[in-house]
C-alpha cells in the first residue's frame, strides 16, 4: 500500500503500534518462556549409545518346496488386481513348485527374521529377546560399522522372553546397564533399534507406568515410546545412558505401533542372564497351585481387612502345596516374610526361589493367619499345567427337591465314593442356581465347599447356615469347578421361586 502524504503514513503505522503491541508483546513472551524451559537433547546421548546397539538377523533352512499358498496367494492376488502384472519372483505356468526368482534352492539359508540387541560386555555377549532368535538355524549380528559376525546362542527364556547370544570380538563398546526399580512414571526414555529393518533408528517418549501385568513372570515398564516390528530386543534407555529394559511388545490392533509399548525391566533381564550365562537355562521354583486375585468384595466377606494376596483356586495332588497342608480357598499372604500385594507377585518370589529351598508361608483361613513351611520343588521348563476337569453328576435318586433357599440355590448331598473322586472331603453339589446364586455366576454342577468360615458337610446344614445369614452383609462361597477353586460373594436375598 502506497500513502501519498508522509502524514498520513505515520499515522497509520502509530495506530498499528497501538491496536497490535499487546499481542505482538504476547507472541514475544511465549517464544521467551518456550526457550527457557529446556526439553532433553538426545543427541550426545544417541552418539554415545548407538555403537552398541546391533541388527540381527536370522536364517532358516530350505527344507521343502511345496506349493505357495498363505500370504503369498495373498500377495500375488494383490499384484494382478491393482498392477494388472504377476508377482515379481512368482513361478512362471505349469511350474507351480518351481523356485521363486531369488529363492535359495533346498538346503540353502533364507531370511527368517530381523530384531535389535545390544551388548553388554567388550568380549561379545549380546542381549536380545527370546522371540527374536526362536527356531533360528543361523543367527547374524551386524555392527553399526558394518562388520558382520556369526552369533552363537547361549540360551534363550521364552518365560521372560530373554535370550543371550555370543559373538567371537574383544573391544567391543558396550552399554552401561542401569537399576529398573529407579524407574519413576513420566521421565524421559529412548529406543534405539531396526524398525522394518532401518539400522539404529531413535525414538523418544516418555515412562507411562511401571509394574504393567502382562505375564507371570515380568512386570513389565510402560512407555508411550514408538516401537515397531524390528525394534524387539533393542534397549530402552534412561537420560544417563543406562539401559533399564529391554523393548519387548506393543499394543496394537494393527500390527504397528498405537502408542503403548512395553520393555522388560533390564533387572529382571539380568537375573535371567546369568543363569542362561551359567548354565544355559533357567532354573525356577514351584508350588504347585493355581491362583487368582482377591477382590475387595472376597476380602470384606472373609474379614480380610483389604484386598492383598493370591487366593488360592486349586492344589496338585502330591504337590509341595498340598504336603504343606495348604487347600483351596486359602489366601497367601506372604511368601519368604514378603508380602504378597497381589496374585502376580507370588509367581515371581517362588520363580525366583532356588528348588529345595524351605520356606515359610502365611495364609488366611477361616478369618485367622495360619503359618506352614513349604519345600519349593523345581518348576520343568517350558511345563504346562493341564486342564482337569471333573464331569459333573447328579444322585441318581430323583427326590422332591425343596425350593432355592435365600442364595437361589438346590443343593444335594454328595456319595462318599463321589467325594473320593473329587478329592474333597466334604461339601454339596448344585442342583439349582437362581437368583444371587445365578448373578454371581454359579452354575448347576458346582461343588459348594465352605460358606464363609464354616466347611460344608451336607445339603441341610448347608441350608440351615444359609437361613442364618444375616442378609444386610455379604456371604462368601466356596466353589469347586473343575480342579479349580474359587470364591464368590452373594448377598441373601428373599426365597426364590423355582
Amino acid at each position: 500500500m502506497t500513502f501519498r502524504s508522509p502524514a498520513l503514513a505515520r499515522a497509520v503505522v502509530m495506530a498499528a503500534i497501538l491496536i497490535l503491541g499487546p499481542a505482538v508483546a504476547e507472541v514475544g513472551h511465549a517464544q521467551a518462556a518456550a526457550s527457557n524451559y529446556n526439553l532433553p537433547d538426545f543427541t550426545d546421548l544417541v552418539e554415545k549409545a548407538s555403537p552398541a546397539v546391533v541388527n540381527i538377523r536370522t536364517t532358516e533352512r530350505i527344507r521343502s518346496r511345496g506349493g505357495s499358498g498363505g500370504d503369498d496367494d495373498e500377495m500375488a492376488e494383490f499384484f494382478r488386481r491393482f498392477f494388472g502384472v504377476p508377482m515379481p519372483g512368482a513361478p512362471t505356468p505349469g511350474a507351480p513348485n518351481a523356485p521363486r526368482r531369488g529363492q535359495p534352492p533346498q538346503g540353502e539359508e533364507q531370511s527368517r527374521g530381523v530384531g535389535s540387541g545390544f551388548i553388554i560386555s567388550q568380549d561379545g555377549y549380546v542381549m536380545t529377546n527370546a522371540h527374536v532368535v526362536a527356531d533360528a538355524e543361523t543367527i547374524y549380528v551386524t555392527l553399526p560399522d558394518k562388520r558382520e559376525f556369526k552369533a552363537k546362542l547361549i540360551g534363550s527364556d521364552k518365560r521372560t522372553d530373554v535370550a543371550l547370544i555370543k559373538i567371537e570380538a574383544t573391544g567391543l563398546p558396550k552399554l552401561v546397564l542401569g537399576d529398573s526399580d529407579k524407574v519413576r512414571a513420566g521421565e524421559w526414555v529412548l529406543a534405539i533399534g531396526s524398525p522394518f529393518g532401518l539400522d539404529n533408528s531413535v525414538t523418544a517418549g516418555i515412562v507411562s507406568a511401571k509394574g504393567r501385568d502382562t505375564g507371570d513372570y515380568l512386570p513389565f515398564i510402560q512407555t508411550d515410546v514408538a516401537v515397531n516390528p524390528g525394534n524387539s530386543g533393542g534397549p530402552l534407555i534412561n537420560l544417563r545412558g543406562e539401559v533399564i529394559g529391554i523393548n519387548s511388545q506393543i499394543y496394537s490392533r494393527s500390527g504397528g505401533y498405537m502408542g503403548i509399548s512395553f520393555a522388560i525391566p533390564i533387572d529382571e533381564a539380568m537375573r535371567v542372564t546369568e543363569q542362561l550365562k551359567t548354565s544355559g537355562r533357567v532354573t525356577r521354583g514351584r508350588i504347585a497351585v493355581a491362583i487368582g486375585d482377591v477382590t475387595k468384595e472376597v476380602a470384606d466377606s472373609l474379614g480380610l481387612g483389604r484386598a492383598r494376596g493370591a487366593l488360592v483356586g486349586s492344589v496338585e495332588p502330591g504337590g509341595p502345596a498340598e504336603k504343606a497342608g495348604i487347600e483351596p480357598g486359602d489366601i497367601i499372604l506372604k511368601f519368604n516374610g514378603r508380602e504378597i500385594e497381589k496374585a502376580s507377585d507370588l509367581p515371581r518370589m517362588v520363580g525366583d526361589t532356588k528348588p529345595g529351598t524351605r520356606v515359610p508361608i502365611q495364609l488366611w483361613r477361616k478369618g485367622a493367619t495360619r503359618d506352614v513351611s513349604i519345600t519349593v520343588t523345581e518348576l520343568e521348563p517350558e511345563a504346562r499345567a493341564k486342564a482337569r476337569n471333573a464331569p459333573s453328576s447328579k444322585d441318581d435318586a430323583s427326590a422332591q427337591a425343596p425350593k432355592p433357599n435365600a442364595l437361589g440355590l438346590i443343593v444335594n448331598d454328595i456319595p462318599d465314593a463321589r467325594l473320593k473322586e473329587l478329592k474333597v472331603r466334604s461339601g454339596v453339589e448344585v442342583e439349582v442356581a437362581d437368583g444371587p446364586a445365578m448373578r454371581a455366576g454359579i452354575r448347576p454342577g458346582d461343588i459348594i465347599l465352605r460358606l464363609g468360615d464354616t466347611d460344608v458337610t451336607g445339603a441341610r446344614q448347608f441350608n440351615d447356615l444359609v437361613k442364618g445369614l444375616d442378609k444386610s452383609r455379604i456371604a462368601a462361597v466356596f466353589v469347586r469347578r473343575g480342579d479349580a477353586t474359587q470364591v464368590l460373594t452373594l448377598r441373601p436375598g428373599a426365597t426364590a421361586a423355582r
